[in-house]
């Protein structure tokens, strides 16, 4: 990257730090990305797409394929702790690169809203059916590797993971008559003390996790007993399709308490992320193209719990999913002492440049 587009884009991350937007918020933020392409990528095309955006590059290739990289540009609470500020200001230095040289392939830069909340990534992902994409890619800072490290890990990367809430609905009643109403606490009682046999490891061929987040029955208000209740779970599995069983399992379960003490029973899901898995043929490529970069690979033999909606994508179009190390003695991502490294959005752009095809 010429030190001036690296000047440039340093500027933007350092502006989009100090203006954090949260997901489903990022207004200014993706204005202010876009008017960045207009002006210094004139070779890229800007799409606007109401809460995301993308830029392509059309190669003058007759071979061309078509490849995605994608990055997220929303926030969270505290700030830009988790370093898609970072992620984004190096996707836009990118595309100036790819603006400038040009490349052998069509190349889609696409900035997604709403990561943290799992809101946006199924929704971009429909582009990849929308221009029949042939590759897509995403890279994620980690501090949990030496620095300048990328990561890929084969197959299933990060977890499939949802939020959801069961609400019971019972009838009130005085607290010295309580036969008199429906009192939910037994069936979110049973649901917890069921949910270990449920998400028992020796039924699954991955990592399952059936995690109790709160539990709520009733209010505070001694002379009335309790007639309503929530329970709140967070749902996880290696293989999407084993958290998909454990959900319906636990459902079941939830019926049938409803029906055994008479209450009415509905369902709310929340943050629900696909399994996020980085396809053999992809992973080889992120490879090769350190070794055109100069950069060092690993390949991790395990997977990362957490999720993210980057499985929207690799669902429809081959792809891989990439950590790149800020070395371990640097702050976790999500902690309040968290900052993006800016020499990042060099090793970002050598890395996409090489998976792109771009002509230097």
């Amino acid at each position: 990257m010429r030190e001036s587009i690296y000047e440039k884009t340093v500027e933007l991350r350092q502006e989009l730090h100090n203006h954090p937007e949260l997901s489903m918020e990022e207004v200014e933020t993706k204005l202010r990305l876009m008017e960045f392409l207009k002006v210094n990528a004139p070779g890229v095309e800007v799409v606007d797409r109401g809460r995301w955006f993308y830029g392509v590059y059309h190669s003058d290739n007759p071979g061309a394929k078509n490849i995605a990289f994608r990055t997220e540009i929303d926030a969270l609470p505290a700030g830009h702790k988790c370093g898609h500020d970072g992620h984004m200001a190096s996707m836009a230095g990118f595309a100036c690169e790819v603006s400038e040289c040009g490349a052998d392939n069509n190349i889609y830069f696409v900035f997604q809203h709403a990561e943290e909340i799992g809101g946006g990534g199924e929704e971009c992902a429909e582009l990849m059916d929308e221009v029949g994409m042939d590759e897509v890619y995403g890279a994620h800072n980690s501090s949990d590797f030496e620095k300048d490290l990328v990561v890929v890990k084969p197959g299933t990367s990060k977890c499939a993971s949802e939020g959801l809430e069961i609400i019971f609905t019972g009838v009130s009643a005085h607290a010295s008559q309580p036969e008199h109403g429906k009192n939910p606490a037994l069936a979110v009682c049973n649901i917890v003390t069921e949910l270990s046999k449920i998400a028992d490891p020796a039924k699954y061929r991955g990592l399952v996790l059936c995690t109790v987040i709160q539990m709520d029955v009733g209010e505070r208000a001694f002379g009335v007993a309790a007639h309503k209740g929530k329970l709140l779970l967070t749902l996880r599995g290696q293989f999407e399709d084993e958290m998909k069983a454990i959900e319906e399992a636990v459902i079941a379960l939830a019926k049938s308490q409803a029906e055994a003490y008479g209450l009415e029973v509905a369902f709310e899901y929340h943050d629900v992320f696909p399994e996020t898995k980085s396809w053999p043929e992809a992973t080889k490529k992120v490879e090769e193209a350190c070794a055109k970069a100069g950069l060092k690979f690993y390949e991790r033999p395990d997977f990362q719990r957490a999720s993210e909606d980057f499985g929207y994508f690799t669902k429809k179009t081959p792809g891989a999913y990439i950590w790149i190390g800020n070395g371990t003695e640097h702050p976790p991502i999500h902690s309040i002492d968290f900052d993006f490294i800016d020499s990042h959005i060099q090793v970002f752009s050598r890395l996409f440049g090489a998976l792109a095809g771009i002509r230097k």
